[in-house]
């Protein structure tokens, strides 16, 4: 569905690596509480240090895309959440970045198409933006929108919006589609539309030049996943065939055999470890830099990073190391460029801790090297300001 060329490497397209090791770390953040939106901080790759820029206020940013050229941001407003009025949709905003001088430039905001936007992604070739719409409420219910891109940056109005329908069996969690996150396979030629609500991985054809849309179904349409787990998020491994996926519901790791658009199960791995009875939360997953480690964070009462091996004969994983987030629902984290630290925000304590990290072992030091206080930060990019 898209021009992507090694997805890993796609993931998080930093630039090019800064002479002094420094980058612009962008956090996104929930703002009902202490934040103002997004925060631009540098960040020492020799340290781990983090210092404030500058922050572009804007509502409800948790979860951000840079593009490729470094030169546009784009933030999701999750808007209405729990509380507000389904009638209310939520929307898509477009900034400038000078990522010399750390500083946004608020372009244009469009809407969602739907409720509760909390991720997005850029098509390879930069002409579409694309967001997944959670919807907390049954109607409109989960669905992701296209949106094409401008030459100056600015989006337009969504040019398609696809609704799932469907539920699972987790009573208040599951009564109807959660789109949870849109993914570009590496070879760029589909989409994948993660949906927590119907425990389904849909599967769609990226057709720009099509008169159909931009994104147009596949034949076998989704890869089903067992009732009640919740699928979230998913990334691909570095060679591009094998991928991995956190399920939110029952905090699971599972990895997949991927060819020409098909994912093939052939492993699950709990987040929790033996005997853990409290409530969790499978969230966020990345790849280390150079493919040899997967991470995930789990919420709920576990409030850790999980630490994966990943084989390199097949792409299997091997759970190897657990870190506590020092802190309260780790929704995001990052892991910086240089492949020296992991960097995590605890939501619902206001926290950001950075982590030395292990190139070889992959483990992380338990004692962070750093830590600042942000309110409710749940989502970070790092850029090079050259």
């Amino acid at each position: 569905m898209v021009s992507i060329v090694a997805s890993h490497a796609y993931a998080q397209d930093s630039g090019p690596v800064p002479t002094d090791g420094v980058y612009n770390m962008l956090v996104g953040t929930y703002t009902s509480g202490k934040s103002e939106g997004i925060y631009v901080y540098r960040f020492d790759t020799k340290t781990g240090a983090a210092t404030r820029v500058s922050v572009a206020q804007t509502v409800n940013p948790s979860f951000l895309v840079v593009s490729r050229d470094r030169r546009f941001v784009y933030a999701v407003n999750e808007l209405p959440g729990d509380d507000g009025p389904a009638t209310q949709r939520g929307g898509v905003s477009a900034f400038g970045f000078d990522a010399a001088q750390g500083q946004l430039t608020f372009l244009n905001k469009v809407s969602s198409d739907g409720n509760d936007p909390c991720y997005l992604s850029l098509s390879p070739d930069g002409k579409y933006l694309l967001t997944a719409n959670y919807s907390v409420a049954a109607d409109p219910g989960g669905s992701f929108a296209v949106f094409p891109v401008q030459g100056d940056g600015q989006l337009g109005s969504s040019v398609l919006t696809v609704h799932h329908e469907g539920g699972g069996p987790v009573k208040g969690r599951q009564d109807n589609s959660h789109v949870h996150s849109t993914v570009f396979s590496p070879d760029g030629h589909y989409l994948f539309a993660q949906d927590l609500g119907a425990d389904k991985l849909y599967s769609y054809r990226y057709t720009p030049g099509d008169n159909r849309g931009p994104v147009t179904p596949t034949d076998w349409g989704y890869t089903q996943q067992k009732a009640g787990t919740g699928p979230r998020h998913l990334i691909f491994g570095a060679d591009g065939k094998h991928a991995y996926l956190t399920s939110e519901l029952n905090a699971s790791v599972s990895t997949f055999d991927y060819s020409d658009g098909k994912l093939k199960l052939v492993q699950t791995l709990p987040m929790t470890q033996p005997g853990f009875k409290g409530a969790v939360g499978g969230s966020a997953i990345h790849l280390s830099p150079d493919g040899r480690f997967v991470y995930a964070s789990n919420r709920g009462d576990a409030n850790e990073i999980v630490i994966f091996s990943v084989d390199p004969a097949n792409g299997h994983l091997k759970k190897i190391g657990h870190q506590s987030s020092l802190g309260k629902s780790p929704r995001e984290f990052a892991i910086d460029p240089s492949g020296n630290w992991l960097i995590v925000g605890n939501q619902n304590s206001d926290s950001v801790y950075v982590f030395k990290r292990d190139q070889q072992t992959g483990l992380l030091d338990p004692t962070p090297k750093q830590h600042f206080e942000l309110g409710a930060p749940v989502d970070f990019k790092l850029v090079s300001p050259s």
